[in-house]
């Protein structure tokens, strides 16, 4: 029983971790299929711009989610070897 409570806390977190990165490629691909346009004077009309800066975000908040998670499994299993 025990083991199986360690799996899905396992489990949580590399969801919590990947949550982020599934967010990131869905705004870069809703700013895509919007699209943008340019005008007749000129002027680049993209309605979905603020959705590339927000998959960014996105982006290195789970990178940096799966470098605590990567670090944090290193140092539990070294704990355990000592």
């Amino acid at each position: 029983m025990v083991i199986k409570q360690r799996r899905i806390s396992y489990e949580k977190k590399y969801l919590l971790a990947a949550s982020p990165l599934l967010l990131s490629i869905i705004s870069l691909v809703i700013s895509r299929m919007v699209g943008s346009s340019v005008g007749p004077d000129g002027i680049l009309h993209e309605p979905a711009f603020f959705l590339v800066p927000l998959s960014y975000l996105f982006l290195f908040c789970s990178i940096i989610a799966f470098l605590f998670i990567g670090f944090g499994s290193v140092l539990h299993k070294r704990k355990k070897i000592l």
